[in-house]
């Protein structure tokens, strides 16, 4: 389903067998737009400690009504985790030390969109899947770094490809694949009370260090866009206007050729 990621904010993380604390935040891979990690911010029993939380360790989609999402991890697990301070960049090295305490999958490597919930052994249990997990654990990680945090990337400023539409103001997310589907964009007095919905698909570069986001559609034809209505659902009718009227592949569609793009090398 696709979610405002602002309403995934303070929902409680329910471990095996207790409380773990409240969603604070989440951190994204930049290649990918798929989204890595929750920012847990845990409460009095672990000093308020905040503490990243994998998406391959949800057991299922969240739970609004309850404002709850359980995780297949236990209380003693996460406060033996390694002490990341999630303020400062996270590392492959930290990300690594991470996986190799939970024994989560290892996801580099993985396209446009590739499901975070899927691959890999999350509790092994018997010597071969040992092995196996031991295996993909010892690899080597690339050395850069890829992890954006949302709420660091809200602000940024959006370009069309002829000038300014705004900024980023929120993300829509499907919590199915843990994915960034869309960034909302407030276009401020451009297009006064508007907001439009910006794929990463049609991102044509970011940079990170003037906090910039550049897509390669014009002012025209985002101006004449569906409207965006933010107290309303993403509905797959809307996504399939909104794709038909920038003349782009459906999501399916651009997920297969970007994916196939970052197996070749090309992206």
């Amino acid at each position: 389903m696709l979610r405002d990621i602002n309403g995934l904010k303070g929902l409680t993380i329910h471990a095996t067998d207790g409380e773990l604390g409240e969603v604070d935040d989440f951190c994204f891979d930049d290649q990918t737009w798929n989204l890595r990690y929750l920012v847990v911010r845990t409460g009095g029993w672990l000093s308020g400690r905040k503490v990243l939380i994998s998406t391959a360790a949800l057991k299922r989609e969240p739970d609004l009504r309850a404002r709850a999402l359980p995780v297949l991890l236990t209380r003693e697990q996460v406060r033996n985790s390694p002490d990341i301070d999630t303020d400062k960049t996270v590392t492959r090295l930290h990300e690594l030390e991470l996986h190799k305490h939970y024994a989560w999958p290892l996801y580099w490597g993985e396209g446009f969109y590739a499901g975070s919930m899927s691959g890999g052994t999350l509790f092994p249990e018997s010597p071969e899947a040992e092995e196996r997990a031991g295996t993909t654990q010892d690899r080597e990680p690339p050395p850069e770094t890829h992890l954006q945090s949302t709420r660091a990337v809200t602000g940024y400023r959006l370009h069309a490809a002829d000038g300014t539409i705004g900024h980023v103001e929120n993300f829509i997310i499907d919590d199915a694949r843990w994915a960034i589907r869309y960034l909302v964009a407030d276009t401020g007095n451009w297009l006064p009370g508007r907001k439009v919905l910006v794929s990463p698909h049609w991102i044509e570069s970011v940079d990170w260090e003037t906090s910039e986001v550049y897509v390669d559609l014009t002012r025209l034809a985002i101006e004449a866009s569906p409207e965006y209505d933010p107290s309303q659902p993403v509905s797959e009718d809307y996504e399939s206007a909104l794709y038909d009227h920038y003349g782009r592949p459906k999501l399916e569609k651009a997920a297969e050729r970007d994916a196939a793009a970052t197996r070749t090398g090309r992206r």
